[in-house]
């Protein structure tokens, strides 16, 4: 079993994965909550959120009929930076080992940080040997000088350590703690679009998270505070209705191109404190939503251009997550970015897909997905130690029998 905890702004997202013989997960259970002690990714109120937590695992363990001890947690929020680092190294016997890896990866650890924060994630980007570029796998390679290249995902220290305290309130374990955007690329994105060059833009509740693919890894994090609750504010500001009302009126109504919406088509909008309700037009409720998808689209169009690599993303862009669901907002994307857009749901797991198939759910599914494939090379990785380790052993039991056998010959 292994499970996801995606803990956003707007929901508290449990899923619970099983693996397959066929090397597949099966969702087994889901268990969904909303969030009322998380402001822009952010624990703002311990308590609330440690209750969030508590019903979402509940009602995930109810549907997979088991106790959760440990989770894999999402994390988001705008003290999330991401650093492209550079590391070189000599290599030992002129031959790449798992010990020169790890020391390579070490040295493009080695950047000065703030001290408040803390660094999350090392994701290698490429190998050089002695000058040769574009190497993936470098291990068992002949070579004299080994290079990584690498992207550092760093938080703030305090924000994770509170995450971490909601978690191990509700008597669980932290298995890891992942960032929001590179879990969704997991559920979302194919490895033709990583190496082509692709941006993904999660819009959640608090934050859009924002990572950039080319060559198969990720150039570039980060994550803007706004999002689908700026849509709501801005919606119950407009129209005068109370904040739940406009959520409401969000998700069913809403439209993020105007020129998609008819004029024709009413809705009833409630009023504040006793007054009756009044109706208004779609397109109205358009005129009040496209501002604020074009202001957040624009804010990600220039963080683009800022990371250097607007001119590098072949494949376009790809939208997941709650807020990207609304009609129209495919389409206005495309308008501003000239490139082609696509709204992604999350795949690669069976059970429930009617459910899960929805860009909510593409965090905690991507989370499943991190998390098997960190047990796999984990595993790979013991048995690459326990294979070297039997075979110094032997080498130094035939030594022993050697010498044994040598002494037995010259007694006689």
């Amino acid at each position: 079993m292994i499970v996801a905890l995606d803990i956003g702004t707007s929901k508290v997202v449990c899923l619970v994965g099983e693996q397959t013989p066929q090397g597949t997960i099966e969702i087994v259970g889901v268990g969904s909550y909303p969030s009322y002690g998380l402001k822009r990714g952010v624990v703002v109120n311990i308590e609330s959120t440690v209750n969030s937590i508590q019903r979402a695992v509940e009602e995930a363990e109810l549907m997979a009929g088991c106790k959760i001890h440990g989770v894999t947690v999402g994390i988001s929020g705008s003290h999330i930076s991401g650093y492209n680092s550079h590391g070189i190294v000599a290599v030992r016997d002129r031959e790449v080992s798992d010990y020169d890896l790890e020391r390579v990866i070490d040295a493009a650890r080695a950047i000065a940080i703030p001290a408040d924060q803390k660094i999350l994630h090392i994701l290698p980007q490429e190998y050089l040997i002695d000058n040769q570029e574009g190497i993936k796998e470098p291990l068992g390679m002949s070579c004299v000088r080994l290079e990584a290249r690498a992207h550092l995902v760093t938080g703030a220290t305090n924000a994770i350590q509170n995450l971490e305290k909601c978690v191990r309130r509700c008597g669980l374990e932290v298995d890891g703690i992942v960032l929001e955007q590179l879990a969704s690329g997991y559920a979302v994105l194919t490895d033709d679009e990583k190496d082509l060059g692709v941006c993904l833009v999660d819009i959640g509740g608090g934050t859009t998270d924002i990572a950039v693919f080319t060559g198969g890894a990720v150039r570039h994090t980060t994550v803007i505070p706004i999002a689908g609750d700026q849509v709501t504010s801005d919606i119950a500001m407009a129209l005068r209705t109370p904040t739940q009302h406009a959520e409401q009126i969000k998700i069913k109504y809403a439209c993020a191109l105007a020129q998609l919406a008819g004029p024709d088509e009413m809705i009833k909008v409630s009023s504040v404190g006793d007054r009756p309700p009044r109706n208004l037009s779609r397109q109205a409720l358009a005129e009040v939503v496209e501002p604020r998808y074009e202001e957040l689209f624009t804010l990600i169009q220039a963080e683009l251009r800022r990371s250097g690599f607007e001119d590098l993303v072949a494949a376009g862009l790809v939208l997941t997550g709650g807020t990207s669901k609304m009609e129209g907002a495919v389409e206005l994307a495309e308008e501003i970015f000239h490139m082609p857009v696509r709204l992604a749901k999350p795949n690669g797991v069976r059970g429930m897909e009617e459910q899960l198939s929805n860009p909510v759910y593409a965090a905690g599914v991507g989370l499943l997905h991190y998390a098997w494939q960190e047990q796999d090379g984990s595993r790979a990785t013991t048995e690459r130690h326990d294979t070297a380790v039997t075979a110094s052993v032997g080498e130094r039991e035939g030594g022993v029998l050697r010498r044994f056998t040598s002494w037995l010959l010259g007694n006689d």
